[in-house]
């Protein structure tokens, strides 16, 4: 009988002793995490918990005291990551002057790309019916999915997205994140940050971060097994705990 062989983990970023100071105050406390390449990595933690600026540091624009953030091969915000790597910030990044249409065709012929990717990543977000709407004129939501379709049109083989669902409806977010695993399928990476639980059952492995120090690690199944819960509210307060019970 032949023995299964597993398949090895291929890392996209990997991240070492990681530590990060803020106006005088460490934020990050020696983290050391990793993400594996294709699939949807969730980052889970509540506001404040140190989410953004990990994100920040693997994106590159982060100022790090020590340890190491290595993406791709190569070190954090190195200059051939700029078409590898897209950055979804919480604040959208579009131009409010320009349409919807026009701001993502623009993003699009940056990496070469026509009006065709363009049209069908706006499609992809929602935005059909707003694409040739000035962007100062959507509302909050549909502003975050315009900075998403940007962000989407090149395809880069890795996507860091900053809490990119807030303030969309269930559906639209049941949409959005379909589509995050159809690009996982198709060999890209995701790390997707967010403070809400409910969206931690549809990533494939979870981060999950409290006061600059990860807490648990491991697919949604694996950390609901190590606390002896079915919920990952439960599973989440759990840990907590136990870590004040320890301290």
């Amino acid at each position: 009988m032949e023995r299964s062989v597993e398949r090895p983990i291929e890392r996209s970023i990997e991240i070492k002793d990681l530590v990060v100071e803020r106006g005088g105050k460490e934020v990050l406390h020696g983290i050391t995490t990793y993400v594996e390449k294709g699939t949807v990595t969730g980052l889970l933690g509540p506001s404040g918990s140190g989410k953004t600026t990990l994100l920040r540091s693997i994106v590159g624009v982060q100022i790090v005291k020590s340890g190491s953030v290595v993406v791709c091969g190569l070190p954090a915000g190195a200059k051939e990551l700029r078409y590898k790597v897209g950055y979804v910030t919480q604040t959208p990044s579009v131009y409010a002057d320009l349409t919807v249409r026009e701001n993502v065709c623009y993003f699009a012929s940056l990496y070469g790309l026509g009006t065709a990717a363009a049209d069908e990543t706006i499609r992809r977000v929602g935005l059909a019916g707003e694409a040739n709407q000035m962007v100062a004129t959507l509302s909050g939501g549909q502003r975050s999915r315009a900075s998403l379709a940007c962000a989407l049109v090149c395809r880069p083989e890795i996507l860091i997205l900053d809490e990119p669902t807030v303030g969309q409806d269930p559906v639209l977010r049941d949409e959005l994140w379909g589509h995050f695993h159809d690009l996982a399928a198709q060999g890209a990476t995701l790390l997707i940050s967010s403070h809400v639980m409910d969206e931690a059952n549809r990533c494939d492995r979870l981060i999950l971060i409290r006061e600059g120090v990860i807490i648990a690690d491991g697919t949604p199944a694996e950390i609901k097994a190590t606390t002896g819960t079915a919920d990952l509210d439960q599973a989440f307060l759990k840990l907590i705990r136990s870590r004040m019970e320890v301290g």
